[in-house]
């Protein structure tokens, strides 16, 4: 059974799409079949992984984009995956195992001008079609924008586990405190359309400190978050073995090189000790989310 997983903080600019970018890469280094799923109307991870020449196709025609499942008759998710999406310049598949379901600007269309039926929401309707496909893979992630929204809660809905990227500052705290508020009002929400062998809702269970500068001291920021951790675990409003990550994924500008370059940091080539270190983080947290097992 896939583990199904959703990355996102109410605070923007934390370094969201790099991270989950690389972790499904490097699960697939690891053998793990991963599907990444590209929710953020940014549309960062699906350029990113497609190169913006071929993305660019996608995004003028709307076609191929995770948007077009919402209109009867167009396409289905199964129809969308592009796989092993990471090639090189010659087309040749780098990276065998990382699939992508990617988005264009046209999802912002989803939060404004769908027709939504309240007796069938855009979530629901995604649920469906997933289940369609799930079983090919390990892990299925999703990249969701800072926001509980319609495109978010595709994601949050159909997810076992919940993971928050953030920065050791106080708005990465605030972030996670809201997120926290609007989880808890979108389950509540969706209750009635949950089916029995969907399990529960996802809980937040873990938070990974990520693009950390250096020199920066990030003992403070965690601590409070850890204290903020404990009270929602206290209130069972997180899991029950929801965590800190150990792992602390520090900024490099291989990142920024890697994004140019259409490829995972993974694929990019290092070039000094610094690089070397931020792709060991990202192994690092890698290892630490298989590890970190589903509360049975």
């Amino acid at each position: 059974m896939a583990r199904k997983i959703s990355f996102i903080n109410y605070k923007g600019g934390v370094g969201k799409t790099s991270l989950i970018v690389n972790l499904a890469a490097c699960l697939a280094q690891e053998g793990q079949r991963v599907l990444l799923f590209d929710f953020d109307t940014q549309s960062n991870a699906s350029i990113w992984l497609l190169r913006l020449e071929r993305w660019n196709k996608i995004n003028a025609l709307g076609e191929g984009a995770i948007y077009s499942i919402f209109h009867p008759g167009t396409a289905r998710v199964k129809d969308l995956i592009i796989p092993s999406v990471v090639e090189g310049k010659s087309g040749e598949k780098l990276l065998p195992g990382l699939d992508l379901v990617p988005t264009a600007f046209n999802l912002v269309d989803l939060e404004s001008e769908y027709d939504s039926d309240p007796k069938h929401p855009a979530y629901a309707i995604f649920q469906q079609q997933l289940a369609e496909v799930e079983a090919n893979y390990d892990y299925i992630l999703f990249d969701c924008p800072p926001n509980i929204l319609r495109a978010a809660q595709c994601g949050i809905f159909c997810s076992n586990e919940v993971y928050v990227p953030a920065n050791p500052d106080a708005l990465s705290l605030i972030g996670f405190t809201l997120l926290i508020e609007k989880l808890g009002k979108f389950h509540q929400l969706s209750a009635s359309f949950r089916q029995v062998e969907m399990g529960p809702p996802a809980q937040v269970r873990g938070v990974i400190f990520n693009s950390i500068k250096a020199n920066v001291d990030i003992e403070v920021p965690k601590m409070r978050m850890q204290l903020r951790m404990n009270q929602y675990r206290t209130a069972r409003r997180v899991a029950q073995n929801a965590k800190i990550f150990n792992t602390q994924v520090r900024d490099a500008m291989v990142v920024r090189r890697a994004v140019t370059l259409g490829l995972p940091v993974a694929l990019v080539g290092q070039e000094s000790q610094q690089e070397d270190n931020v792709a060991h983080d990202y192994r690092q947290a890698t290892a630490e989310l298989m590890n970190h097992a589903p509360d049975v």
